[in-house]
This record gives C-alpha cells, structure tokens and sequence, in this order.
C-alpha cells in the first residue's frame, strides 16, 4: 500500500443486474468505485478504493487489483446488488432497486490516506452518513462528490430507488472541490435539464468545478468556465457506467492538464468505454491515439 495517492474513491463494490430492453440480463461486479477507480488506474495513476462488501465476495475486487487499484476492503454483512432495468431505447431511462446493501461507512472506517482528490462514489443515499463529508473535510481533504450519493434515494422498505431532491444540497456545493452528475440528476437538483444553466446553478452554490453528463456529450465548469465536448461512441453496449467512467477520467487528467483539455480527453475515453461492456479496458496511449496525438 502507497503513502500517497492521486485518487482515492470510497463506496461499494456491489453486483448488477443489468435488464436491457432486448437480450440477456447480465450479472457483474459493479458500482461507481469499480468503474471510476478502475479508470484511473488505468491511466497509471496512484488510486486506492475504500470499499464495504461481503468477505465472501472478495472476488468482486480482482478486476479492481488486476488495474493496479489498492484496496481497503471494509467487512460488511452483506455485499450490495443492484438491479438496473433499461426500459427503452434511450440510454438514460433506467429503474433501479438495491436488492441487497453493504451499508453506511463510518469514519473510523476509511484509513487516513494522503492524495490530491477524496471521491465519495456512492450508488445510492445509504452509504455516506450527513456527518461523513464534514469529517473528511476536517481531515483536509478535497472531495469530490457524486451527486447520485444523495440523488438515489432508497425506499427502505421496497428497495426500490427514486430521484430525489436534497435538502442540503446548497451545504453540500459549497463544501467540495468537484461535481459529478448526470442531467437527470441536474434536473432533480436545479429544475433544469439544460446542463448550461445547471451547472451555472451548481456553480451559485459554490462549488467551483465539475461535470455534467448525458446521452451524447459532457459538460465541464471550472474558475467561471463553461466547456462542453460532444461523445463519439458507435454503441451504447457499455452504457452503465458512463457518468463514473467520465468522472474517473476528468480526475485523473486534471491531475496535471487544465479543465478544457481534461473535458476532452473524458470525452474520448469515455466514448471509448461506451462501446464495450464493463469496466474501461484501453490504455493511456489509445485514448491520445484517439484524441489526435
């Protein structure tokens, strides 16, 4: 295990059952850590996971290791599933029940690790508790934030997950480095599906960078600028896991490139992802390759 890394992503490693509106339902590892964490390690960046899952489903964790992904596994009674139904053509209408949960972090749980980004890379409101973020924010942390962490509201009883707005969702801009969101999540948020005027919005609330995704393209604000880049993909074979993917890529080249060259170069990787299943499996040099050098 490193003294430093770049990125650090917490969550779980769940299983999900995919339902597409046509051919077999597929059964994977799954979760925003898997595909943001395995997208950094790919890029060859220092990226450990803080995860909560079953000891018997360690096995979750190979495709995690096999990218150079340090993990701190968190025992847990049970390992999350989730199930995904696709229920038409479009990409981006989807219904989610989290059949089994892993349950919340503490922070007594997450190591006191060094790195440039803390990503909280929840797959639904019943991981990260209110006080989590304060907590690594007292650490020193810079957190990055998946809004589908609070957006992704679990009905206790049923499963069964619904968008929902977020009471505190103005504490919560105002206190991280970075946003990520799709634009059904923007839309929740702000009232908008306009990802331009929802990132203006995120960005009143004070925080001063992210992304927006949806369909075909990305959106990127940073210090009062606004980027779009259009997605290029053939297929949509590899649709869940776009916005972690995208999120993964856009950390990992901010590193050390502005926001306008970090947009693109999740755009392209991102395009990439979506025209195969599972986690990204390209290298750094592909994606340059597909960037134009």
């Amino acid at each position: 295990m490193a003294d430093y890394y770049d990125i650090v992503f917490i969550g779980h490693v769940c299983f999900d059952e995919i339902q597409p509106t046509q051919g077999e339902v597929k059964i994977a590892p799954g979760g925003a850590v898997l595909w943001g964490a395995i997208t950094v390690g790919r890029m060859g960046k220092l990226t450990a996971a803080v995860v909560r899952l079953s000891p018997q489903d360690e096995n979750l964790l190979d495709p995690l290791t096999s990218a150079l992904v340090d993990v701190y596994a968190v025992p847990a009674l049970e390992t999350s599933y989730s199930r995904i139904v696709h229920l038409s053509s479009d990409p981006d209408e989807r219904m989610f029940t989290l059949v089994r949960n892993a349950g919340m972090f503490s922070l007594v749980e997450i190591p006191k690790l060094v790195t440039h980004w803390m990503v909280l890379a929840g797959i639904s409101d019943q991981e990260f508790p209110p006080d989590l973020l304060e907590s690594l924010l007292k650490r020193g942390h810079r957190v990055a934030y998946d809004w589908q962490s609070s957006v992704r509201q679990v009905d206790l009883i049923t499963g069964e997950i619904s968008m929902g707005d977020v009471a505190s969702k103005r504490e919560i801009a105002s206190q991280i480095a970075c946003s990520k969101l799709d634009i059904n999540e923007a839309l929740v948020l702000t009232g908008t599906d306009d990802p331009l005027k929802a990132a203006k919005v995120i960005a009143a609330w004070g925080c001063p960078e992210g992304i927006i995704t949806w369909a075909d393209g990305i959106l990127a604000w940073a210090n009062g600028e606004y980027f779009q880049e259009a997605l290029t993909n053939h297929s949509q074979a590899g649709r869940t896991g776009r916005g972690d993917t995208a999120f993964g890529a856009y950390l990992a080249r901010r590193l050390d490139h502005d926001p306008e060259d970090a947009l693109r170069f999740a755009a392209v990787l991102t395009s990439m992802k979506l025209e195969k299943p599972y986690p990204f499996s390209g290298t750094l040099d592909a994606v340059l390759e597909r960037m134009g050098g």
